[in-house]
């Protein structure tokens, strides 16, 4: 049985932002970063179990969960950059999904002395383009979003991301489906256009090469074909990349098979535990 852990919470004020985070556990620091159709709930099944052997910490990030959005330009990594400052993190391991994967990728690019290990799960990739077909409700979810139906673009993305490829709403777990649809109307409902997002230069598509930390790289068998794409990408131009594929499950595998994602990562993390991870300002 999993040892229940004090959660501490608070507000960072960053970069003309107020960023929730939450903290749990003792020892090397692990930071979670949150898929862009979810907020810090989504690591609900690893913050306590990781939180066994590290310093967990799980965040919103700006337009998510309970961090507004603010007017203004921003870089989800320089963010990232500042929450770990303001922890006092010299060094952290790095654990992010989909456009969580991508700030942290973009972090360990342009501060690579603040970054011992990477976890990329599903992740999205700076500059990445795939020449296939894109999923099949991406036309209607076009129309949705330029009508201004947001309950309709919210069950569009939950099919594309939650479901999958080859899987309908019935296939999928309901209260996991229903909690990311919460979490992903609170996003949909924030007023994206009061921020300007500044996107890392050159981008990390062409950088795979400077990355020389222990990564791992984890996806589901059901994502999208880009996602898929991506994941090839990186475990094959990242120097000593590790690849592990999760069948049965889609854009939130940590979500739909916890036992297993949390397996693999803890199978991970303890070959870097030497590191001096929790080294402090």
């Amino acid at each position: 049985m999993t040892e229940k852990r004090a959660v501490r919470s608070g507000y960072a004020d960053l970069n003309g932002a107020r960023f929730f985070y939450e903290v749990a556990g003792e020892g090397e620091p692990l930071l979670l970063v949150h898929a862009g159709i979810a907020d810090r709930r989504m690591w609900d099944k690893q913050f306590e179990v990781f939180a066994q052997d590290y310093m967990v910490v799980r965040y919103d990030r700006r337009g998510f969960g309970r961090t507004a959005m603010v007017a203004g330009p921003y870089s989800h990594h320089l963010d990232l950059y500042e929450l770990l400052r303001f922890l006092g993190f010299k060094r952290a391991v790095l654990l992010g999904c989909s456009q969580g994967g991508k700030t942290v990728l973009d972090l360990a690019l342009g501060h690579p002395g603040m970054v011992k290990a990477l976890v990329l799960v599903a992740s999205a990739l700076g500059g990445f383009t795939f020449p296939g077909e894109p999923p099949k409700q991406y036309a209607e979810l076009e129309i949705a979003e330029e009508q201004g139906d947001i309950a309709r673009v919210n069950e569009l993305e939950l099919q594309i991301w939650v479901d999958g490829q080859h899987r309908t709403p019935q296939q999928v777990d309901r209260e996991m489906r229903e909690l990311v649809r919460e979490m992903n109307l609170i996003a949909l409902l924030a007023p994206a256009d009061l921020g300007s997002e500044q996107p890392l230069e050159p981008p990390a598509v062409n950088r795979l090469d400077e990355i020389h930390v222990p990564t791992l790289v984890i996806v589901g068998d059901l994502d999208t074909a880009k996602t898929l794409a991506a994941a090839d990408l990186l475990a094959r131009q990242i120097t000593g990349a590790q690849k592990v594929v999760i069948n049965g499950t889609a854009h939130l595998p940590n979500m739909e098979q916890p036992e297993e994602f949390n397996r693999h990562v803890l199978a991970f993390l303890p070959e870097n535990s030497s590191l001096n991870i929790a080294e402090k300002l």
